[in-house]
């Protein structure tokens, strides 16, 4: 008897590590703070502790159970954050990012359903300046086109695919609930593809919302557009946007080149304006450890225009840590002020930046 009972308890033993091995929950984050310099921030110049400049700042879970025959379940939990105040990026909204859960097929592709982005930040954003060169301050002034993972690039009530990888082509498509039976707000309808053969990336997305906010006050320093005053940095919200981007890179040996170009519609009562911004740049891994990387971008809308050239260096203490040192140069036309993305309005048409930091994975 007792031999048998041993034998059972090895048995239910062995089970439960079986079941353990063939689901993982994992605890991620990114951790990110630095000083900087501001040469004309709303008037003067600042010295700033900034935070979430090579990486946004966040932590998240994310978990898989393999269901067996190449089907598992999946599940993602993020939330964003300030390492140098501790608050939550969106105030009232634990997982800010993203919260998910769906099941993925080795075959047939994943589908998850929740909280989740777009593809012009999944697949076009990569190529960015301010992706491939580590800084969060060189995206594009507002962050209209949505390649960083700001407002409003988040989406509510979403369904989302994303195929398997065939031949080096992957896609998705994505929709968006209003939740609302009279209402429009939060429909959304995403579109991406990427390809890749050899040393080429390339991708292309393409999306559209309706009764969209966009950051157009404290984003582009904007105090009016399509006859709506936007004093006191007020909220403009498009009946439509309609957002088309491309983007790629190319492995020359140390040396990556990558450009992005973007176009986003935005319509309201009647009118559109077109907000579009070319960007363009290269990283040089000078050694293992050791990038330097220079771009600039240019963006349009409304008769305005914002120009800004980045250089960056990156020196990795280690896979999960890395030392930064940025500086940017922004300049505006047009009556538009320099507005660089994370810092806050200029003055003036010109604005530079200096941001130096500690970025750390774990």
């Amino acid at each position: 008897m007792n031999k048998s009972r041993v034998a059972l308890a090895l048995c239910l033993a062995a089970g439960a590590a079986n079941v353990r091995a063939q689901s993982s929950v994992t605890l991620y984050g990114s951790m990110d703070a630095g000083v900087g310099y501001v040469s004309n921030l709303h008037g003067g110049h600042a010295f700033i502790a900034e935070q979430g400049t090579f990486q946004a700042d966040r932590w998240g879970l994310t978990g898989v159970e393999d269901l067996g025959g190449g089907l598992k379940t999946v599940f993602k939990l993020e939330s964003g954050f300030s390492t140098i105040s501790g608050a939550m990026s969106s105030a009232g909204t634990l997982f800010n990012r993203q919260a998910y859960v769906g099941i993925s097929s080795d075959r047939f592709g994943t589908i998850t359903l929740g909280r989740q982005t777009d593809f012009h930040f999944e697949m076009v954003g990569p190529f960015s300046n301010a992706q491939s060169l580590g800084d969060f301050s060189a995206f594009h002034p507002g962050n209209i086109d949505g390649l960083g993972n700001t407002v409003p690039v988040e989406l509510s009530n979403t369904v989302k695919y994303r195929s398997p990888t065939i031949a080096g082509l992957n896609f998705g498509a994505m929709y968006g609930f209003t939740n609302q039976s009279s209402s429009t707000a939060g429909r959304t309808m995403s579109f991406g593809g990427t390809y890749g053969y050899g040393p080429v990336k390339l991708a292309a997305a393409y999306s559209e919302y309706h009764d969209r906010t966009l950051n157009l006050a404290s984003g582009l320093g904007l105090t009016s557009f399509e006859g709506e005053n936007l004093s006191s940095n007020a909220a403009f919200v498009a009946d439509a946007v309609r957002n088309a981007g491309i983007g790629g890179s190319m492995q020359l040996g140390r040396v990556q080149l990558h450009a992005v170009f973007t176009d986003v519609r935005i319509e309201t009562s009647g009118h559109a304006e077109h907000y579009r911004a070319i960007d363009g740049g290269a990283n040089v891994q000078i050694t293992p450890a050791y990038m330097i990387g220079a771009g600039a971008w240019t963006t349009t809308l409304a008769g305005h225009r914002w120009t800004q050239v980045t250089l960056a260096n990156v020196y990795s203490l280690s896979k999960a840590t890395q030392l930064y040192a940025d500086v940017m140069v922004e300049q505006a036309g047009s009556g538009a002020v320099a507005d660089t993305i994370g810092i806050g309005p200029a003055s003036t048409g010109r604005q530079t930046v200096i941001l130096t930091g500690i970025h750390h994975l774990f």
